[in-house]
């Protein structure tokens, strides 16, 4: 079993920073791609920036130039950092990790989210 845990969330006047962090723990082999999904009120979850294992990422275009996502692979770790914040970016944000268990068989796994808030 795999469990993914973020943190980093929070409320931030428009234009601040925040950073989310997401960490990986349990059992598994390795993590392929890992991404960061958002979802606001009465809106379906879309997808906001996704890394692969070697280090290749794409962003969704609202927020191409102001964030930037990294891993640690050694420690199993996923970081968005969020700059120039704007009100439409509040939501919750979901880790997400596509993990390869020792069986070798791929599976999803999303975190708890956590609640970033940009206020006017």
């Amino acid at each position: 079993q795999v469990q993914l845990g973020e943190s980093g969330g929070g409320l931030v006047q428009a234009g601040g920073s925040l950073r989310l962090s997401c960490v990986a723990s349990g059992s598994f082999m390795s993590i392929d791609t890992m991404a960061w999904h958002r979802q606001a009120p009465g809106k379906p979850r879309e997808l906001v920036a996704r890394i692969a294992r070697g280090g290749n990422s794409d962003y969704t275009d609202s927020v191409k130039g102001r964030f930037s996502i990294s891993r640690d692979n050694d420690k199993s770790t996923l970081f968005l950092q969020m700059n120039r914040l704007k009100p439409e970016d509040t939501a919750v944000y979901y880790c997400n990790a596509r993990v390869r268990g020792f069986q070798g068989a791929y599976r999803n796994y999303y975190g708890q989210g956590t609640q970033v808030t940009v206020s006017s």
